[in-house]
């Protein structure tokens, strides 16, 4: 649950780290599947509060208060039109992985094609870093 929780908040916009406590579980002995999942299913779903975050915010876009003003919103749709939501895929990124799940939602990604690829992108992440740790032990 520790694990869910620390990948959870790494995906938001809090400054974590999920691949320590991935690994440093998986040494104490826990099995990697499980590890796997949990990290897997928590920054996903801190992905998910991102993107639902941003769907949220945009309805106040017109207040002056709104963290993005529309030069800035316009320059984010166009580099997300440019390079499609294939570039999800790289939601695990250490820099700009965030912001760009918080983008996506800016851009009303439909939900199910982001969990799909931003899950796919993170589950790939945390199966590298497992196997890395794994050669090294």
């Amino acid at each position: 649950m520790t694990l869910f929780a620390v990948s959870f908040l790494a995906a938001t916009i809090l400054p974590f780290y999920s691949e320590i406590a991935l690994v440093v579980l998986a040494v104490e002995g826990y099995d990697p599947v499980l590890l796997w999942l949990a990290a897997t299913a928590g920054n996903t779903l801190g992905a998910v509060f991102n993107w639902a975050l941003a769907r949220y915010l945009l309805r106040f876009q017109d207040r002056r208060w709104f963290p993005f003003g529309a030069d800035r919103l316009g320059r984010a749709q166009a580099w997300f039109e440019r390079y499609g939501t294939w570039s999800l895929l790289l939601a695990w990124a250490p820099i700009g992985g965030d912001a760009l799940t918080f983008v996506a939602g800016l851009m009303k990604t439909p939900i199910v094609r982001f969990l799909i690829l931003v899950g796919i992108g993170k589950g790939c992440r945390y199966a590298v870093v497992l196997a890395f740790m794994e050669r090294l032990t």
